[in-house]
């Protein structure tokens, strides 16, 4: 099954790190990020997750919870965070998925659907497809979809970015430009009309081209 943005995120009961979960019900009604990876004990993962740890606390600002998986069992997770906080120098304390019988990788067609076995004599190789990260809103539905090489470590920064940029569009009729931050000016979306924006934006905006105008990035 192929994936798209806006599909539902698919559903699954899991065992983790935090013990057995059922991923909508963890999520209630919170932005998620979910990131893969294809096995324990591999170096540009243990940076990626150190780094994710590090940043927990500004995704939970966001109100976004942060899950990992890894195609191995939880005990080997277990023994792999202990390297990331001596390494990375942060503790990983949100969960991660113990993704061993491939099931989870599959469904969210990081691997395909008739993959055989089970994560038992795998490398890091065979799992080179999962790298993914899934950005999913409080509707469940998958609002992002980026997946990496092995040899290229993930900008968690960029996903804190477009966190921020879904949460301010989601609110707002805006669109955000090329490399935009917080705080800079965003885009009016080109379904308002003049007349609805001077009601929006009363302060006014920048028409650069009639369909393109830019405003002040709106308050929360």
């Amino acid at each position: 099954m192929s994936l798209r943005i806006n599909d539902v995120a698919p559903n699954f009961t899991a065992q983790t790190t935090h013990g057995e979960l059922d991923f909508h019900e963890w999520l209630g009604d919170q932005w998620g990020v979910l990131f893969s990876h294809p096995k324990d004990f591999t170096p540009v993962c243990t940076t990626e997750l150190g780094y994710m740890a590090g940043l927990e606390q500004e995704f939970a600002k966001r109100n976004c919870k942060i899950i990992g998986l890894s195609v191995d069992p939880v005990d080997n997770h277990s023994e792999w965070a202990k390297d990331i906080e001596e390494t990375q120098g942060h503790a990983v304390n949100f969960p991660m998925i113990g993704d061993s019988d491939l099931a989870v990788a599959k469904l969210y067609n990081m691997l395909p659907a008739d993959e055989p076995g089970t994560s038992e004599g795998r490398t890091a190789a065979t799992n080179a497809t999962v790298r993914s990260v899934f950005i999913i809103g409080p509707d469940k539905t998958i609002k992002l979809m980026l997946t990496y090489p092995m040899t290229t470590g993930r900008n968690f920064d960029e996903i804190l970015r477009v966190l921020d940029s879904m949460q301010l569009t989601a609110k707002h009729k805006v669109a955000t430009p090329v490399n935009w931050k917080h705080g800079q000016d965003v885009i009016i979306v080109p379904a308002v009309s003049d007349e609805e924006a001077k009601e929006m934006f009363p302060d006014g905006w920048n028409t650069v081209k009639p369909y393109l105008r830019t405003v002040k990035q709106p308050s929360d």
